[in-house]
């Protein structure tokens, strides 16, 4: 299918003019400049001045990481931002819709309903794979977005390469792969395919491998056109200056956040041997992930023993095809022992 970007991006966005901000104005930074056309506080602490609106120092690593150009990399206020001002850009209210497909990410109902876009809901398979054909069945003309977790939330699974592909050639929209633990699987992102699909966006994180959720950073790779339509509407000073700092240090400490992947994974692979000896866990679905959901015998009795114990884990039994699971983060190696204590002494 023919993917056309004007086809898709509302009309008062295509029309209307970006903010202009002094520190877009003018680029040309020196030690020697004297900066009085942003009306800050003069008196250097360290963040009397105005962050950088476009990232760039922070783009410049995750583009020598990921292997892609930084104008093909929007930063936001965690990924949350990222999925409002796609909606924001792309969705208009009361008239278009999007399909997700439960159980997933909920902050993309919470968006939808924010911006007043309805929401068509698909259901994964029994296996947590997406049912490509009831997928592209549910699309009408005012579908805009497609939103694929993978690996999802909260069953961990990576969705199987041909069924994303036949949802990215088979939409005439935008479909959103949300990678949030992508640096956990085993498999690649698709940010290296993004040149190949022009609909495609992936996003991600630097809360779940990078350590640093805190921070409140998400990344969005997409097209230039795509990134130059969500540039235009993104508030001017949309990362702040210490989140800036510190993900610039997590970046060029790279090596480091790779040796943290592997040490969870390997928690990863000793949790699930563990958890296989209780008695009352009664499925452990397979991860690409730094969490395990597991299906135990009554998940809300034992969610609530933990919490007596200390322990406080997620009880998804409410999502779809979840009932009587929990989901365990991986955590270190004294969380982890701490954990299967816990779940031990209630058997």
């Amino acid at each position: 299918m023919e993917f056309n970007l004007d086809n898709i991006v509302r009309e008062n966005v295509a029309t209307m003019k970006a903010y202009s901000s002094a520190r877009d104005e003018f680029t040309g930074i020196t030690d020697d400049m004297v900066f009085l056309d942003a009306n800050e506080n003069p008196f250097e602490n360290g963040v009397n001045r105005y962050p950088d609106p476009m990232q760039k120092t922070v783009k410049s690593e995750l583009a020598k990481i990921k292997g892609v150009s930084q104008k093909n990399i929007l930063l936001g206020n965690g990924s949350d931002e990222v999925i409002d001002l796609l909606f924001r850009a792309f969705c208009e209210p009361k008239e278009d819709n999007v399909i997700t497909l439960p159980p997933s990410y909920g902050m993309y109902d919470v968006s939808a309903n924010l911006n007043n876009i309805a929401i068509k809901e698909v259901p994964l398979k029994s296996n947590f794979q997406p049912n490509v054909a009831a997928i592209l069945e549910t699309v009408d003309t005012n579908t805009k977005i497609i939103f694929l977790c993978s690996p999802n939330n909260p069953s961990g699974n990576l969705f199987d390469y041909a069924n994303v592909k036949a949802i990215v050639d088979g939409f005439n929209g935008l479909v959103v792969v949300d990678e949030a633990y992508i640096d956990f699987a085993s498999e690649p992102s698709w940010v290296a395919r993004l040149q190949k699909h022009p609909n495609l966006i992936v996003s991600q994180t630097m809360s779940k491998a990078y350590g640093m959720a805190g921070i409140r950073l998400g990344v969005c790779y997409a097209s230039v056109e795509i990134i130059s339509v969500l540039n235009k509407i993104k508030p001017p000073y949309n990362v702040n200056e210490l989140t800036q700092q510190k993900a610039l240090e997590r970046l060029l400490a790279y090596e480091d956040v790779q040796e943290e992947i592997e040490a969870i994974l390997v928690e990863r692979d000793s949790l699930e041997i563990a958890l296989k000896e209780i008695s009352y866990v009664e499925k452990i679905y397979p991860s690409d992930a730094n969490f395990l959901l597991v299906k135990v015998d009554d998940a809300t009795k034992r969610y609530n023993e933990l919490i007596e114990k200390g322990i406080v884990v997620r009880n998804r039994t409410t999502q779809f095809l979840c009932e009587n699971t929990l989901r365990f983060t991986v955590g270190t190696i004294k969380e982890n022992r701490a954990l299967i204590k816990a779940l031990r002494s209630l058997d």
